[in-house]
């Protein structure tokens, strides 16, 4: 049982208080997001060079010119604010994720705040661990494995000259820079996303809303969820969901692993406690 007079933040704000308080975090947010926009804005064009070297190797690769196209007036404008929301975003993060844990952590007791702080740590790190994995191996397999449905009926070096008799037509590809970086932001966003999923699921483990032996036991029907997953948020390649569905399903047998030792460590600090009966292995309160 917790002790209610010591471990906790001496903080009993009322509820105008807590809404004054929610209202400036949103403010500073909200004020990091706006900053950090105009600053990607500023370099828009620096940002979308890097979010389109994968697609620049891959054309090198088949021996084409790394060019795009944008076929409405503002589109390339378009595409810069954009860009300038996502790194927005991305850079700020940090900066909601801040203000967040100040908001919350006063109502947190100090082991409370101990065992959600390495998770709030984390968070960004597999956030960032698996954009990186979608930029830097799963963007180039995708792009090789779409451009090689081209067409090159007369050969790369005469790819501009008139198409003779009798041979087949070229397909070529003329990506659009919208369509293009659309693509690729979805790619990096949803593997980011996924790699949150020992985060999720180790937090439901501390919080007693799912444990090792239930995520097990439902292993088929997680296959698949996953399945279905890697189905919507990549395109109808087999390639990209393959990955995708043997990183996601990865990272759920990790987190097992990883509810398991929460488990275990919460076994042992009730057994120091006292409060954990062997006869049904588990807390003296769940007893039948």
């Amino acid at each position: 049982m917790k002790d209610h007079s010591e471990g906790i933040d001496d903080t009993t704000a009322p509820l105008v208080e807590h809404l004054a308080e929610l209202r400036t975090r949103l403010i500073r947010s909200v004020l990091a997001f706006v900053i950090f926009m105009i600053a990607s804005f500023a370099v828009a064009r620096p940002i979308f060079n890097f979010l389109a070297a994968p697609l620049i190797d891959a054309l090198q690769d088949f021996g084409q010119r790394p060019e795009m196209i944008y076929t409405g007036l503002q589109q390339g404008f378009m595409v810069h604010i954009r860009i300038s929301i996502f790194g927005g975003f991305v850079l700020a993060f940090p900066v909601i994720a801040h203000q967040l844990w100040r908001f919350v952590a006063p109502g947190l007791y100090r082991q409370e705040k101990r065992a959600f702080l390495p998770f709030l740590i984390s968070s960004p790190v597999l956030f960032a661990i698996g954009g990186a994995f979608a930029y830097f191996i799963v963007l180039p397999l995708a792009f090789r494995f779409f451009l090689g449905f081209q067409q090159f009926g007369m050969g790369m070096e005469d790819i501009e000259a008139a198409v003779p008799a009798g041979e087949e037509l070229t397909i070529q590809f003329l990506g659009t820079i919208n369509e293009y970086l659309g693509l690729t932001m979805r790619f990096i966003v949803a593997f980011g996303l996924c790699f949150q999923l020992p985060v999720l699921l180790t937090l439901m483990g501390k919080a007693g809303l799912v444990s090792a032996r239930g995520l097990g036991d439902v292993r088929k029907y997680a296959m698949v969820g996953i399945l279905a997953l890697a189905a919507i948020v990549t395109p109808p390649d087999v390639i990209t969901q393959v990955i995708l569905f043997v990183v996601v399903y990865g990272l759920y047998e990790i987190s097992i692993i990883l509810v398991r030792f929460v488990e275990r460590g919460r076994e042992r600090e009730l057994k120091a406690q006292g409060l954990w009966d062997e006869e049904t292995d588990g807390p003296l309160n769940e007893k039948p």
